[in-house]
């Protein structure tokens, strides 16, 4: 199945309806239609052809969904990318994929032209609203979005020879490990990802409208539209995030469920104005990207009523590779079982499938799993053996096959020999009532090897210590599980969909020393 033959299929199985509310505005799916035709159109026109890429870079709007149907319908492969990244990382990527053309908002077009610097074709840039910053981009087209769509007919190419095999998609990871790679996905990729998150759903599960609140120009982006146009189901997009705002949607549309991140979680949960909302339609919350914490989950459903159910994927895998059902009842610490079409196992170092409960490499196969990286032989190879996609998250799984992340395989601590996972003893301390979020990471040790340092952000008015946290972590942990020291940040750096980056704190307390 391609991507560009859902949204003909929606309209032609539950005619007419409100597909996309964004402020003030509404579309239905005839209209959101003849739209993505004209950005097939407007692409074509700037020479946009098959397996050329297009970048798509802006916070979410109604223009991201129009803009990866318009890049595909022209065989094209959307390259989405973070408004938030740094422009040297959007050089990087604008470098490694050779985009032709970018998609974004006046906003960001300052960024945008420091990214182009030191390429030798820069791309033709199509700026969504009034540009305001065209003294920036010596050198570059712009387009305005609004001027060519009204002079662009609708583009039909039904002799666009394309193929499920086909690579629909290139997403660059966010670089925590190292030199973000492009993550290739094919249309296939996409459908069986959709399709095996849609076989979840109850016979009884009406059509309905959800929340897109998580970055839309992201793997997220491409399972709520494929979601929308196969349910036959509508959205309300949020460029940011914001708490109340999400109250009153679910108010208004009776919203069941929707997809977000921890730090979203917590705050609906910690508003002091959600009772003020009838949110009792509300009955799951997706979360992702970051672990949840037990204690969090807890306290959603005791205030909510609702249950937040953790799930567990990766881009290489179209994302979804595991999570908790409805059907099945939630294990603590656990991201569920694995999804339909989706075969796992857990193997040691020499690549030996382990008995279960033991802790090893998570490896993945299916037909959501990515064929290889763009460009990037070395790193395919690596990732893809023997058919398998290895993750480099340490897990295990239980007798009833219900998965548990361990941590990921480079944040695994070796502490005088011993190993020890960073996610535990996170666990641990924000169970503390004085501790909001933490962060544990290694860091050298010329005597032990590594050492454990927590990074704790505490909660408002807090006045807990060092001390008394390390106290509280041994008197619940074994010893050479506990933390050496303990760092008081005001916030824990994160990427774009919320993930917290190990990396920037281990840059930050490289220096720390505890041989003395």
């Amino acid at each position: 199945m391609l991507l560009t033959e859902l949204l003909g299929e929606n309209i032609e199985k539950f005619g007419e309806y409100n597909l996309l509310y964004y402020n003030e505005k509404t579309y239905t799916n005839c209209e959101t239609e003849i739209i993505c035709k004209k950005v097939s159109g407007v692409m074509h026109s700037l020479g946009v052809e098959k397996g050329d890429r297009v970048l798509i870079c802006m916070p979410n709007c109604p223009e991201v969904i129009f803009s990866y149907q318009g890049v595909l319908g022209v065989g094209g492969i959307i390259v989405p990318v973070m408004y938030l990244l740094h422009e040297n990382e959007i050089n990087f990527i604008l470098k490694n994929s050779e985009a032709k053309v970018v998609v974004t908002s006046s906003e960001l077009l300052k960024k945008i032209s420091k990214a182009t610097n030191g390429l030798s074709d820069k791309p033709k840039i199509i700026c969504i609203d009034q540009p305001n910053e065209t003294d920036l981009l010596d050198g570059i087209e712009v387009v305005e979005w609004e001027k060519v769509l009204a002079n662009t007919p609708i583009y039909e190419n039904d002799s666009l020879d394309m193929k499920e095999d086909d690579v629909a998609v290139i997403l660059y990871t966010s670089g925590t490990t190292g030199v973000p790679k492009g993550v290739m996905l094919t249309h296939k990729n996409l459908y069986a990802n959709s399709m095996s998150g849609l076989s979840l759903r109850e016979e009884e599960d009406t059509r309905g409208t959800t929340i897109g609140v998580l970055p839309l120009a992201h793997i997220y982006g491409f399972g709520i539209m494929n979601g929308m146009f196969l349910l036959g189901s509508s959205v309300v997009i949020f460029s940011r995030f914001d708490a109340e705002e999400v109250f009153k949607v679910i108010e208004k549309y009776k919203v069941k469920s929707f997809a977000a991140v921890p730090a979203m979680v917590h705050a609906m949960l910690y508003h002091p104005n959600a009772e003020h909302y009838d949110l009792s339609s509300l009955e799951t919350v997706g979360s992702g990207s970051a672990a949840l914490a037990i204690s969090l989950r807890h306290k959603f459903k005791e205030r909510f009523g609702a249950e937040v159910r953790d799930a567990y994927g990766l881009s290489e895998a179209s994302p979804g590779v595991a999570t908790q059902r409805n059907n099945m009842p939630i294990k603590e610490g656990s991201v569920g079982v694995p999804m339909p079409g989706v075969k796992i196992k857990i193997v040691d170092e020499q690549g030996k499938e382990l008995p279960i409960g033991e802790v090893g490499e998570l490896l993945v196969q299916g037909d959501n799993v990515t064929p290889g990286y763009f460009r990037n032989e070395e790193a395919t190879k690596k990732a893809l053996q023997n058919g398998w996609l290895h993750t480099g998250d340490m897990a295990k799984m239980d007798d009833e096959g219900y998965l548990y992340i361990v941590d990921r395989k480079k944040d695994l601590i070796i502490r005088g020999g011993f190993n020890i996972y960073p996610r535990d003893l996170e666990e641990l301390l924000v169970k503390h009532e004085s501790v909001l979020e933490a962060a544990v990471i290694g860091v050298p040790s010329e005597r032990m090897g590594e050492e454990i340092l927590a990074c704790i952000v505490k909660k408002p008015g807090a006045a807990v210590n060092e001390s008394e946290l390390i106290e509280y972590c041994q008197k619940n942990l074994a010893k050479y599980k506990t933390p050496r020291h303990i760092e008081f940040v005001d916030e824990l750096p994160r990427n774009g969909v919320g993930k917290i980056l190990k990396t920037k704190l281990r840059e930050q307390f490289t220096d720390l020393s505890f041989d003395n």
